[in-house]
């Protein structure tokens, strides 16, 4: 049995719980999500794109919800009415409802969605603020950094 108790974490920490919480889900990989596959890509310096493979899901049976640090897609398949008439020999093709959640960092926007050929593609983008983007100071030379002679009066 491969159980760690996290709980400590949260009574002593502030402003964390983000973290115990992703803790607390490394701790049991038995309940990890397998279905449906996907991709993570890199498609610029600050863009990227999830690919889901979702075969036999329409636009109309998939949403997708951006909230605060998280993405949540789920499908659920329509009732179909001709289901009980099909007499399927082998059927490998899931038809089951799923719901897969990423953790989003900082300041990424979902900037789009599209369907095809059976690959569901999220578009993403990290947009960092002007205030948080690195920038490049410049050292000046100071004029009035000249040496001064001191005259001394004879007296």
């Amino acid at each position: 049995m491969r159980h760690v108790d996290f709980s400590p974490l949260y009574r002593s920490t502030v402003g964390f719980d983000r973290l115990a919480t992703m803790l607390d889900s490394l701790a049991a990989p038995e309940q990890a999500q397998t279905y449906p596959p996907y991709n993570i890509e890199l498609t610029g310096e600050n863009a990227y794109r999830i690919t889901m493979a979702v075969a036999g899901f329409d636009e109309s049976e998939i949403s997708i919800e951006a909230r605060e640090h998280a993405l949540t897609v789920k499908g659920e398949k329509a009732d179909e009415k001709d289901a009980d008439k099909t007499e399927y020999l082998y059927r490998g093709i899931a038809k089951r409802t799923f719901e897969r959640r990423f953790q989003l960092a900082d300041h990424v926007e979902v900037t789009g969605a599209s369907l095809r050929n059976g690959l569901l593609h999220i578009d993403l983008v990290r947009e960092l603020p002007e205030a948080m983007k690195p920038r490049r100071i410049e050292i000046r030379k100071d004029a009035g950094a000249k040496p001064q002679q001191i005259e001394a009066k004879t007296a």
